[in-house]
């Protein structure tokens, strides 16, 4: 994509910490070490704007990335990490919820898991979290490339199961390690824009991308079109469609943590 400019702004804990709403945002989240620094990289040709990390729970923070001055993305902090305590983990929980229910600005939130494994109960909280706040639910399937292309075939339709997703929301496998998939999410970007009412458009380019792939070795993407039934040559057959606000209100929030409440008195009473 023509990227011109891209740049760190600021990291934040608070919601005064925050840059001013002038400009859209998109969110990543997700468990920790799934790929959201490196995605966040390739999709904007950078090395090392996101910072990553080997280290699980590296990301703490909300961190702000502005895309040319037209829209930021927002890497927030990664969840699921067990080597923290119960006290950090609320912490980083209270972080990404305040992020969530008070941007106006926010047009989107991509949820981000590890296509080798199932998601868990984790994700799936935070998929129905994304969902409550009026968002489309778009799921972004990492590491594409560690697995062959029927496994990933198969993987699909489990992480699709597992988060409940329906036929018309949206889930994309990639790799950053390949850049595939690249193209697709950035489509997504630009119908995102299109339907919150934002005059903001990104052009492909030949940036050599298909270069990096081995001589010989066809794209990921073009190479699953055929039997995956995910990876249509329109990835935009469901466009996304506008937040939902009327949805972002405090009932559906209540909602969630009386289930959460009632999932857990669940497991205590099955452990007993």
């Amino acid at each position: 994509m023509k990227i011109k400019n891209s740049s760190f702004v600021t990291s934040a804990v608070k919601e005064e910490q925050y840059p001013e709403e002038l400009l859209p945002e998109i969110a990543f989240a997700g468990r920790s070490n799934v790929g959201k620094s490196s995605l966040i990289n390739m999709l904007i040709n950078r090395k090392g704007l996101a910072k990553t990390s080997s280290t699980p729970g590296k990301t703490q923070l909300v961190n702000f990335y502005d895309i040319d001055g037209l829209f930021r993305m927002v890497d927030l902090p990664g969840y699921g990490y067990a080597k923290v305590s119960k006290s950090k983990k609320s912490e980083w929980g209270t972080i990404i919820d305040t992020y969530l229910s008070s941007r106006k600005n926010l047009i989107e939130v991509l949820l981000l898991v590890d296509c080798r494994h199932k998601p868990t109960e984790d994700d799936r909280e935070m998929y129905q979290w994304i969902k409550a706040y009026g968002y489309n639910g778009i799921v972004v399937a990492t590491k594409a490339d560690k697995l062959s292309q029927n496994q990933l075939a198969k993987q699909l339709p489990i992480i699709r199961t597992e988060l409940k997703m329906t036929m018309d929301d949206m889930l994309v496998p990639v790799s950053s390690e390949k850049r595939s998939g690249k193209y697709e999410v950035w489509d997504l970007f630009n119908q995102l824009f299109m339907v919150n009412g934002y005059d903001i458009a990104f052009e492909r380019q030949t940036d050599g991308d298909e270069e990096i792939l081995e001589a010989g070795e066809a794209p990921l993407e073009a190479s699953l079109l055929e039997n995956n039934p995910e990876k249509k040559p329109a990835v935009m057959a469901n466009a996304p469609k506008k937040k939902d606000r009327k949805r972002n209100r405090p009932e559906e929030k209540d909602k969630l943590k009386k289930k959460k409440q009632q999932e857990a008195k669940k497991k205590k009473s099955k452990k007993k």
